[in-house]
């Protein structure tokens, strides 16, 4: 803030008046944030912001979930992993920590809907709270499959596309597997968005203790991964 001008003037600093607050105090300023759970308001705010701009969630909805690592060590105080973390196996690998689990519009790549639980929740348990109900088509990998009737009970308007999966006695047919190929242009979309989060943002490991506070993180920086991913369009505004 001391090099930008740019930056004083968003965050109302004039060094005329007063000096840049230190870091202790910029750090602090996330308890009241998470006192009075901002965190879903923002994110909700910067949804109504975008579709004032022409950005509206009126497409299908892609849901998926990516494991945010937490630390696995007992070298702590309290000598015990975070409780309310979890392990899960993904393919041969074990991961310790939470999910994030997202829904995003098929057509802007903005996230509509977010949820966080440990690691060890399977991805299908949240899909009701992924959909916003006026979708026409609702898009996953295999992990969503069977889910038929929850989509047709919280999408009633929706066809599913979610990937169809192969079993060890029953492998996929040709033409289950160029069905899944189409499917799986407008699915990748989703990746799109985790790597805003994980890569760009560096949001790979849990930052606090808890799943609330991870929670309240998430929701923001997912308010912050849509203006990034509109950054284009909005600046063609401007």
């Amino acid at each position: 803030m001391y090099d930008s001008r740019a930056l004083r003037k968003f965050f109302g600093i004039d060094l005329g008046r007063e000096p840049v607050p230190d870091e202790t105090t910029i750090c602090k300023f996330r308890h009241p944030l998470e006192t009075h759970q901002l965190g879903e308001q923002l994110f909700a705010q910067i949804g109504e912001y975008l579709a004032k701009q022409g950005l509206q969630v009126s497409r299908g909805t892609i849901v998926d979930a990516t494991i945010i690592a937490a630390p696995s060590s007992t070298k702590n105080r309290a000598k015990e992993r975070d409780p309310e973390m979890h392990q899960t196996k993904k393919g041969s690998q074990w991961y310790f920590g939470m999910k994030a689990h997202i829904g995003v519009d098929s057509r802007t790549k903005l996230i509509h809907s977010v949820a966080a639980t440990a690691a060890n929740v399977h991805d299908s348990q949240v899909l009701p709270q992924l959909l916003h109900g006026q979708e026409p088509r609702v898009w996953g990998d295999a992990a969503y499959s069977g889910q038929r009737d929850v989509i047709q009970h919280h999408a009633p308007h929706a066809a599913n596309w979610i990937q169809t999966k192969a079993h060890r006695h029953r492998p996929l047919s040709g033409a289950e597997r160029a069905r899944s190929r189409t499917k799986s242009k407008v699915r990748a979309k989703v990746e799109h968005v985790f790597l805003v989060i994980k890569r760009i943002f560096g949001w790979s490991k849990v930052r606090y203790r808890g799943l609330a506070k991870n929670t309240h993180w998430l929701f923001i920086i997912c308010g912050l991964a849509n203006l990034y991913v509109a950054r284009r369009r909005l600046l063609a505004v401007v």
